[in-house]
C-alpha cells in the first residue's frame, strides 16, 4: 500500500470509530444549522480533527481542504481532501449510509482516495494507477453497456434549490430509460458503489469537491469514467457531475443536455 494511502485509511479509521461511537448518542448531539438543510455536528468536527490530526503528524507540511475547517496552510502541491462524514443528515437520523472520504492530490491530480462506511466496515481505497479496492478485494464498474436496465444513484439540490426543475427534468429523462434511479443520501458512497458495480451509473448538481474527489479516483481507477455536465474534467471546480460505465456515462450526458441550463454546462 502506498504510504499516503495507508495514512488516509488509518485517518478514516480512526474518524470512523468516533463515528460509529456516536451512534447511539445521536439525541444528545449538539447539532448547528450552517444553511438550509445543511447541519453539522460535534461528531462531524471531532471525527474531521482526528483526520487533521492523523495527516499532519504524518506529512505536517501538506496542505488541507476540509468541509468544517475549510483551508488549512500548507504546500499546495500536496493537498488532502476531507469530508469527515459524508451524509451528516442520515447519521443524525439513524439512516446507516453515510461514510468518511478522503483523498490526495499531488500537483493537482487525485493521486489517493478513500470511502470508508464505519457502519458496516466497508473500505474503498484506490492509489493513482494501482486500480481500486474493496476490503483489500479489486473492484472494477459493472459491464452496463446501455441506460436500458440499468440502475442509477443521484442526489438532490437540497443546497441549490434554483436547480431543482432543471434537476427534476433530468430526472424524468433518465427515470423511464432505467431500472430504478437511487437516492440514498452520500455521495461519496454513491460514487463508491459506481466503482464497486453495485450502481452503473451517476449524477448530481452542486456538489462539493469533498463529497467527490475520493470517489472519482475510485471510479477512474475502476475503469469507469467521471465528468462534468459538458463531460469535461471540471467536476470538482463545477461541483456538477456525471459517473459511470464508459457507455452508461455518455448516454446520461446525451440524455440530460438538452434539460440543462447555460450556467451549468459552462
Amino acid at each position: 500500500m502506498h504510504p499516503m494511502l495507508n495514512i488516509a485509511v488509518r485517518a478514516a479509521r480512526a474518524a470512523g470509530t468516533v463515528i460509529y461511537r456516536s451512534m447511539d448518542k445521536v439525541d444528545s448531539l449538539k447539532v448547528t444549522t450552517k444553511a438550509a438543510n445543511d447541519f453539522v455536528s460535534d461528531v462531524d468536527r471531532k471525527a474531521e480533527q482526528t483526520i487533521i490530526e492523523t495527516i499532519k503528524k504524518a506529512y505536517p507540511d501538506h496542505s488541507i481542504k476540509a468541509e468544517e475547517n475549510g483551508e488549512l496552510d500548507g504546500n499546495p502541491d500536496f493537498q488532502w481532501i476531507i469530508d469527515p462524514l459524508d451524509g451528516t443528515t442520515n447519521f443524525l437520523h439513524s439512516f446507516p449510509q453515510f461514510a468518511v472520504s478522503i483523498a490526495f492530490k499531488q500537483n493537482g491530480r487525485l493521486s489517493q482516495a478513500v470511502v470508508f462506511n464505519p457502519v458496516n466496515q466497508e473500505l474503498f481505497t484506490a492509489s493513482r494507477g494501482e486500480g481500486a479496492m474493496l476490503n483489500d478485494r479489486r473492484i472494477r464498474v459493472s459491464k452496463q453497456n446501455s441506460l436500458e436496465g440499468a440502475l442509477l444513484g443521484t442526489g438532490f439540490p437540497f443546497k441549490e434549490q434554483q436547480h431543482l426543475d432543471t434537476y427534476l427534468a433530468t430526472f424524468k429523462a433518465l427515470f423511464p430509460m432505467t431500472a430504478g434511479i437511487r437516492r440514498p443520501g452520500s455521495a461519496a458512497l454513491d460514487l463508491a458503489y459506481v466503482a464497486a458495480g453495485r450502481l452503473d451509473g451517476f449524477w448530481e448538481i452542486a456538489l462539493n469537491d469533498w463529497d467527490m474527489a475520493a470517489g472519482a479516483l475510485l471510479i477512474k481507477e475502476a475503469g469507469g469514467l467521471i465528468g462534468d455536465f459538458s463531460g469535461g474534467n471540471d467536476y470538482l471546480d463545477t461541483g456538477n457531475v456525471v459517473a459511470g460505465t464508459p457507455k452508461v456515462f455518455k448516454e446520461i450526458l446525451q440524455q440530460i443536455r438538452p434539460h440543462l441550463s447555460d450556467e451549468l454546462t459552462k
